[in-house]
């Protein structure tokens, strides 16, 4: 395994382009600088990670991404068209699995083609419920439903529109830590079918390593991109990696590289 930092423009087609991105929240008790002249290119295909220190930006810089949040100053654009509100070439999966209470499964998935006026893709949901394993699980309500199941449940509605962009925020944060492996596993296997570009926020540096094409290092408040870097191992990668040396000296690195920035509260595990 090779992880370094290098230039976050060399390699690859650019499919989420990030520029200049500046974000200052005005509040009731003062204005909070979120970003800072944040500028990265996320690769058409690439798995690209982004960890920082807590409050130090990703979530605001993923929402910018998703047209969730306007920037303050700068540029966020996809296949270079400017991205202003939210697009349909892009899904996002948030911390939460946000299923409504009152659907069942089957209608939770089919919630965005109903927002897009579009019949559902009967044939892609199912594979997809086949693909995560939720198949017979359509009539339930996610009260019925473990947390992981909830989260495999909201990726299928992610995936079942067909974006060609997929951002997740700390998806896994809340599982326990065998759900979590299971569940790493299952997104790289998606991701590896299907070819998806996709920048996933996370506060474990194990987890970054495990599923990134890159990593993408955020100073503290208000963000800024302190270190990119590649990493170079073979794929299909299996949880036990997360035990050998070399992927332990590579936690290491950027555990100290995160230290060196300021008020970082960090997740500094270095096995699952």
């Amino acid at each position: 395994m090779q992880a370094t930092a290098t230039d976050s423009k060399t390699g690859g087609r650019s499919k989420l382009s990030v520029s200049g991105a500046t974000k200052i929240y005005q509040t009731k008790t003062g204005t909070v600088h979120a970003l800072e002249d944040v500028s990265v290119d996320v690769r058409e295909g690439e798995f690209l990670c982004i960890i920082g220190p807590s409050g130090c930006g990703k979530t605001t810089l993923l929402w910018s991404m998703a047209g969730l949040h306007p920037l303050t100053r700068g540029r966020i654009a996809i296949d270079g068209d400017p991205i202003t509100k939210p697009h349909p070439q892009i899904a996002m999966i948030f911390q939460d699995a946000n299923l409504l209470p009152w659907r069942n499964l089957e209608k939770n998935i089919e919630l965005p083609f109903e927002l897009k006026g579009t019949k559902p893709d009967r044939e892609r949901i199912d594979r997809l419920l086949d693909r995560v394993g939720l198949v017979g699980f359509g009539n339930k309500h996610p009260r019925e439903l473990s947390g992981g199941m909830q989260q495999r449940a909201s990726i299928v509605r992610s995936l079942a529109v067909d974006p060609s962009v997929l951002l997740m925020d700390e998806p896994f944060g809340a599982l326990d830590a065998f759900t979590r492996d299971e569940m790493n596993l299952l997104i790289q296997e998606i991701w590896m079918e299907t070819g998806k570009t996709i920048a996933f926020v996370t506060h474990s540096i194990p987890e970054a390593i495990f599923l990134a094409d890159r990593i993408v290092v955020m100073s503290a408040r208000p963000g800024r991109i302190a270190s990119i870097y590649e990493v170079d191992i073979p794929r299909p990668r299996p949880v036990s990696i997360q035990t050998e040396p070399d992927f332990i000296a590579r936690v290491m690195e950027i555990k100290t590289r995160i230290d060196s920035q300021r008020g970082q509260e960090f997740d500094h595990s270095a096995v699952a």
